[in-house]
């Protein structure tokens, strides 16, 4: 069962004393006086048209990085929010579930530049005169870039919950909220938490977009470590791009000691497992943080503010009541909603034909289609690739704490390092000696996107029951019956939730990896997202429409047919 212990165990408590309350005390304040000041900048007055100061002085990079992890926690909180709300209404409401997950799909596949576009002047206009509304596009900008694959994740988390755990749940009687908390997501919750990581790190990819901002005829460029970034770039200054990766390595490494190592260190109470765990990460921040009184005392009071909200949505009947009947549901008002969401498919289509007919013509579309397919044995390809060489790496990683916490940190520099960074180095070398864009532009597509399947896998591996391995080793398996009887059906679900995150980055990764420039050299790979970026520089809007909804129409179908089959398969026999 799901370990039970105290978040702050009492005899380390008293084991500290008070001595650390004092040393405590220092880094609390300063880490409030830093917030409140960069949280005071980013509410300032502003007026469109005004140019924010920027340098790139390597003194300003610790200012900087303050304002970019600042908009990224912010990101990240509401990305775990709408990941618990996604997953909490597709797995307890069937009506739900079909048009949330689709629509899940439809907005992965959408290019995440594309987001910015659209919110930017709506978020000016929100606040008008004030730098927030830019703050607030920013954000909703780096959320994009987040939040889809921690919902999947939580998404599989709570569809896998093993099923003498739920009939626990119905015996004794926990209401919605009850099994919320008590069940899905802390089952959820190791890999959620690395799937945080790797959208914390996959965020730093689309800083620079999100802090240099073109609106209005307008360049706005928010103070952080993108725009700095952004301006290196554009002055050709190698140097301060050097500082800049300099300073995202210890960003990473501050948060990835300061917040991520302790929840990772906390999370292990909720494995699923009867023994005790010797695969627990450690952090000496905890384990500081547990010789406090007064985090004991701070985590006992919200300890006892959620407790009281678990009894205050408690159910008001017991096992014997009339109303604990299990009902019967009626299937009209499934089939209602199954002929809605058939009427709003067929006017979409309807809506498209038409669109095709009066804008680009059928023969365009038929070659869109071509280059999808191009594109999707590209992904396919490519994912493939990355299985291979990643999923023995992730379970090693996963089932071996001591390199889990020193590889940690490297794994999210890697996933945040830019990979369009990279892009230049590809075309020399393409034209240098004279390879074949087709080919060797592929390998782009998969450079930042692969990293989720490694830290799916990672927080599959990881979250293996200890039994479960102690069982392995006495029956002596070795070899590829070792991988076919348990490895994979370990890490089966975390690997399709990784491998749809991954597919869904890639198509996205396509426009920018297909259509690659550097200088006056344009290298161009036949596919969608070549198609959808040469539109998009001739500012063909009709046929850009036309490129994204054929993308959307390949990630959702490959998703239905393929991606969602397997998460059946894991939740019916290939999990533990």
């Amino acid at each position: 069962m799901i370990k039970k212990r105290q978040f702050f165990p009492r005899q380390v408590v008293e084991a500290g004393g008070n001595r650390w309350d004092w040393a405590l005390l220092p880094i609390v304040l300063a880490l409030f006086v830093l917030l409140a000041y960069g949280s005071q900048q980013m509410v300032r007055p502003y007026q469109v048209g005004e140019t924010l100061p920027l340098s790139l002085e390597p003194y300003y990079l610790p200012y900087y990085l303050l304002r970019t992890t600042l908009r990224m926690v912010i990101a990240l909180g509401a990305s775990v929010v709408f990941s618990c709300v996604f997953a909490a209404l597709t797995t307890k409401f069937r009506v739900a579930e079909k048009v949330l997950v689709p629509l899940l799909d439809i907005l992965q596949s959408i290019p995440i530049l594309g987001f910015l576009s659209i919110t930017v002047t709506a978020f000016i206009a929100l606040f008008p005169g004030n730098l927030l509304g830019v703050e607030f596009a920013a954000i909703f900008a780096i959320f994009t870039s987040q939040a889809w694959n921690m919902a999947f994740s939580a998404y599989q988390g709570f569809r896998t919950v093993p099923a003498e755990l739920s009939e626990a749940a119905s015996v004794f009687q926990l209401s919605g909220w009850q099994r919320f908390w008590r069940l899905e997501l802390p089952f959820a919750m190791p890999g959620l938490l690395w799937n945080m990581m790797m959208s914390m790190s996959g965020g730093w990819f689309f800083v620079v977009a999100s802090e240099a901002i073109s609106v209005s005829g307008q360049n706005i460029k928010l103070p952080g470590i993108g725009s700095y970034i952004a301006m290196a770039i554009e002055q050709q200054n190698l140097g301060a791009i050097g500082w800049a990766i300099l300073t995202m390595l210890i960003g990473i490494l501050m948060y990835d000691q300061l917040f991520f190592r302790p929840l990772l260190a906390w999370a292990d109470k909720f494995r699923y497992e009867e023994t005790g765990s010797d695969t627990a990460q450690e952090s000496w921040l905890l384990t500081w943080l547990r010789r406090t009184d007064r985090t004991q005392q701070l985590v006992e009071m919200f300890g006892g503010l959620l407790e009281r909200s678990i009894a205050m949505f408690r159910l008001q009947h017991d096992g014997t009541s009339i109303r604990a009947r299990p009902l019967q549901s009626s299937l009209a008002p499934q089939r209602i909603w199954d002929a809605v969401i058939a009427a709003v498919v067929f006017y979409a289509l309807w809506e498209l034909g038409h669109f095709i007919s009066a804008e680009v013509g059928w023969s365009e579309v038929m070659r869109v289609c071509v280059l999808g397919l191009y594109t999707l044995s590209r992904v396919l390809l490519l994912l493939a690739l990355a299985a291979l060489i990643w999923v023995p790496v992730g379970v090693w990683i996963g089932m071996n704490p001591r390199w889990a916490s020193r590889t940690q940190a490297v794994a999210q520099f890697l996933a945040a390092f830019p990979a369009n960074l990279m892009f230049p180095v590809a075309v020399v070398l393409i034209v240098r000696f004279h390879l074949n864009p087709d080919i060797w532009l592929s390998p782009l597509m998969i450079l930042g996107t692969q990293w989720y399947l490694l830290f799916n896998v990672i927080a599959g591996a990881s979250t293996v029951p200890t039994e479960l391995r102690h069982a392995a080793q006495n029956f002596g398996l070795t070899g590829w019956l070792k991988w076919r009887r348990y490895l994979l059906p370990a890490i089966f679900p975390s690997f399709v939730t990784g491998a749809i995150t991954a597919t869904g980055g890639s198509w996205n990764a396509s426009i920018v990896a297909e259509y690659v420039s550097w200088g006056p050299t344009t290298l161009q790979a036949h596919g969608l997202g070549s198609y959808i970026a040469e539109m998009t520089a001739a500012g063909d809007f009709p046929r850009i429409a036309l490129g994204i909804g054929v993308m959307c129409i390949f990630v959702m179908s490959f998703n239905h047919f393929v991606w969602r089959r397997l998460y059946r398969m894991a939740e019916s026999r290939l999990h533990f």
